[in-house]
């Protein structure tokens, strides 16, 4: 069974289709980007399936479980992790609190905090401090840190929550192609590990043909492809409405890598 099923996703604003009839499936340990150009629903699709939008019509379901239209703090609850575009993290407290915090919200303990934070699952946030890379920071604000190290403790707070599910909005906006490579790496490496199944919105095309196993690509609110990086690519659809603008980067080396 697909760990997200998504059948006949539509939305409209007013007399314009933002998505219309989109259908996917992520499965287990695979990476999916969902990519268009500005304006082609990519980001309301994504918007439908986290909850942040109510569908017109269509479905989307977690193992088996209807959740179209649920609120996103009740898809996070479910065990879905999720990470944002600019990084929601909070700045005054130590990432180490940051994880504890996220680990007391996804066992729906925030208002059990009649003790201190730092007793709280201090070794389970360590752990997944280690999983990205942060445990040698875990004291430091995280309104102290480089970008990409922010990016890396938001994640380590998503995966508190993530049972074997992942949404990720943007997850290298505003970060080097460096700093892309090595977060998005980790993510490859979690999504193996941990059977984390992950659906990412990225502008990166470099990004989106290295580590995605399978792209979705949207134009006009439909797919107009899906497939390996490599059949994406080849598409005529896609070079005419997507890739066209992309071809000075493809031809620098950032075309498929997997």
């Amino acid at each position: 069974m697909s760990v997200l099923q998504v059948r006949d996703l539509a939305r409209s604003f007013g007399g314009i289709r933002a998505v219309d009839g989109v259908s996917f499936d992520l499965q287990a340990g695979q990476m999916l980007a969902l990519i268009g150009p500005n304006g082609a629903g990519k980001s309301t699709c994504f918007d439908l399936v986290n909850g942040q939008l109510r569908p017109d019509r269509g479905s989307v379901r977690l193992k088996g479980q209807e959740i179209t239209g649920l609120a996103p703090r009740r898809i996070w609850r479910l065990g879905v992790g999720r990470t944002f575009q600019v990084a929601a993290t909070f700045g005054s407290m130590s990432v180490l609190h940051n994880v504890q915090m996220a680990l007391l919200s996804a066992q729906r303990r925030l208002y059990d905090l009649w003790r201190p934070l730092a007793s709280y699952d201090r070794r389970q946030a360590i752990v997944l401090l280690e999983q990205v890379g942060m445990a040698s920071q875990a004291d430091r604000p995280c309104s102290q840190l480089a970008y990409g190290d922010l990016k890396r403790a938001e994640l380590a707070m998503a995966l508190a929550h993530a049972h074997d599910r992942m949404l990720m909005d943007e997850p290298t906006a505003g970060m080097g192609p460096a700093e892309r490579t090595r977060l998005m790496g980790l993510v490859r490496t979690l999504a193996t590990e941990r059977r984390l199944a992950v659906l990412f919105t990225e502008h990166s095309m470099p990004v989106v043909f290295e580590f995605a196993d399978s792209i979705l690509v949207m134009a006009r609110g439909r797919l107009i492809a899906q497939g390996s990086a490599q059949q994406v690519s080849a598409d005529p659809r896609v070079r005419e409405l997507y890739f066209g603008r992309e071809q000075q980067a493809l031809r620098g080396g950032s075309g498929p890598g997997r």
